[in-house]
């Protein structure tokens, strides 16, 4: 399997990062980690061993880009303000470094944009933030509202509150969007939501999966058995779902 590895000074970011990109032709899938992750982590625990296939014969090509999760969302030393605007930065850094990175490597216009866990959350935020941009949606165990406790997992913004939050928490700019273009745009995109039944996001999910039935957005919204939020589940469901 075709493996390589890049490296740059990232402008928005102010700071080097890092990707890897598997293939070399074929749909393309930017694929955001989990947590706090790496770049490298789906490839450490296995979870692209059964793509091996589709990434040899050309039909997929895959690039695991970094997180600054632990500069944003997770970082414990920035006020909620100071995280939502490290966010940006990085979205930033997606849309006008590693997007057109992508397409100097693969012409292919059908764009996958896929995650685990809190990488569901990025992939679902800037798909619906930008739809134009990518055709298919891929979202594994994910939460769509940071701004949420559920179960063990905390509100990431400490009760705080604004614009830039709203307009970055699917489950409440989704739900009172009512710009056609815009609803026309994220109607066009393949989406499939993926979670565990014992998941500590599976309210959260259902309450999303009702905000897309209720905005007449097609997609796939599937119920695995167990909590199935590790990396073997998901080394299962790329396979089902990419």
């Amino acid at each position: 399997m075709i493996r390589n590895y890049h490296k740059w000074y990232s402008n928005a970011l102010e700071k080097e990062m890092e990707l890897l990109v598997f293939g070399y032709a074929g749909a393309v899938v930017l694929f955001f980690p989990t947590r706090s992750a790496r770049f490298y982590d789906y490839e450490n625990w296995g979870v692209l061993d059964n793509l091996h296939e589709k990434i040899n014969a050309g039909h997929l090509q895959i690039f695991c880009v970094d997180s600054v999760d632990k500069e944003s969302f997770y970082s414990r030393d920035k006020n909620a303000e100071e995280k939502i605007e490290r966010h940006l930065q990085y979205e930033k850094y997606i849309l006008k470094e590693v997007i057109p990175f992508i397409n100097k490597q693969n012409t292919k216009a059908y764009k996958i944009v896929a995650g685990c866990s809190m990488g569901a959350f990025h992939a679902v935020n800037i798909a619906f933030r930008h739809p134009k941009l990518f055709n298919k949606v891929v979202a594994m165990s994910g939460r769509y509202d940071l701004t949420k406790k559920m179960g063990d997992f905390n509100d990431l913004l400490n009760g705080y509150f604004n614009d830039t939050i709203y307009f970055n928490s699917p489950c409440q700019f989704l739900d009172n969007l009512n710009d056609k273009k815009i609803l026309t745009a994220i109607r066009k995109l393949d989406i499939t939501i993926v979670i565990g039944q014992n998941d500590a996001f599976i309210e959260n999910n259902h309450h999303f999966n009702h905000i897309l039935i209720n905005k007449g957005i097609n997609h796939k919204f599937i119920i695995w058995e167990q909590e199935a939020h590790k990396p073997p589940f998901w080394k299962d469901m790329v396979v089902l779902y990419f």
